[in-house]
């Protein structure tokens, strides 16, 4: 993954000091409300940490994921990807990075994009947060959307319309990851993603260093998701937002998730 310069830190701090001011401590209701009225995306703020979530209803929103164009070059950005959708006709209303990518922006795991399976998925011992078992899959098929074990998925046969492989899972069946400890120190800007119901779908996207266990607490204790899906962190964690003129350009990235609104 590529990494950019030392200046993002200090536009992160900043965006972070104009959350805390704006929306110093959202409620969950507040935020179910808000995403229903045609406004996603609101900033909550959770034990001194700032967030952004996201949410969508997979049985009423266009949940997809993005790798090439019809060229068969990398998207590399939400600008361009826009545009395209914009000359379609349909508006992008929502964008994040979507799981972790190697330095030809292809997947790590398993990617499947409007049906097609375009990487296997990995199983694989290694290094990094990927391999931090368990890893999971976030899939979307019509109205059902799920993050689901690695194994589990694989041994369920399902074969949806989407599906990102990412990891370490955050929470399974409403209990954190017990390789993810409180007493972790490392923090980074990390992004990631929950569903509850199976179907209301939470993208979250940290404004400020957090935890893995801060961050997999949130899914559990604010967003009530029981299964969570950590994506990316550090620079590669980015967000498109039109509802909060929101347009992070900080790298080019692999796959996306977006949500499509036909207008």
């Amino acid at each position: 993954m590529i990494r950019l310069s030392a200046k993002l830190p200090a536009l992160r701090l900043t965006l972070t000091l104009l959350l805390a001011l704006v929306a110093p401590g959202l409620s969950a209701p507040a935020r179910a409300a808000s995403a229903g009225a045609g406004t996603p995306c609101a900033d909550l703020v959770s034990e001194d940490v700032s967030y952004t979530v996201c949410s969508f209803d997979a049985r009423n929103a266009s949940i997809r994921l993005f790798l090439r164009d019809a060229g068969g070059a990398p998207w590399g950005g939400f600008s361009r990807l826009a545009g395209a959708i914009a000359g379609q006709g349909a508006r992008l209303v929502f964008a994040m990075n979507a799981g972790m990518y190697d330095e030809d922006f292809a997947p790590v795991g398993l990617y499947v994009e409007n049906g097609r399976r375009l990487h296997d998925a990995n199983t694989l011992a290694g290094a990094g947060n990927f391999h931090l078992r368990p890893n999971g899959v976030f899939w979307v098929d019509g109205a059902r959307a799920g993050v689901t074990e690695t194994g589990r998925f694989l041994k369920s046969r399902v074969h949806p319309a989407f599906a990102t492989q990412s990891g370490p899972m955050l929470l399974v069946n409403g209990k954190i990851n017990p390789h993810i400890h409180a007493s972790g120190v490392s923090e980074k800007y990390r992004n990631g993603v929950g569903v509850s119901e199976g179907h209301i779908v939470r993208f979250v996207i940290s404004n400020t260093p957090v935890t893995f266990h801060q961050f997999a607490a949130l899914f559990r204790d604010r967003l009530h998701c029981p299964d969570a899906l950590f994506l990316d962190g550090g620079t590669a964690s980015a967000l498109y937002a039109p509802s909060l003129a929101r347009h992070d350009r900080f790298h080019p990235m692999g796959p996306i998730v977006g949500v499509v609104e036909t207008q």
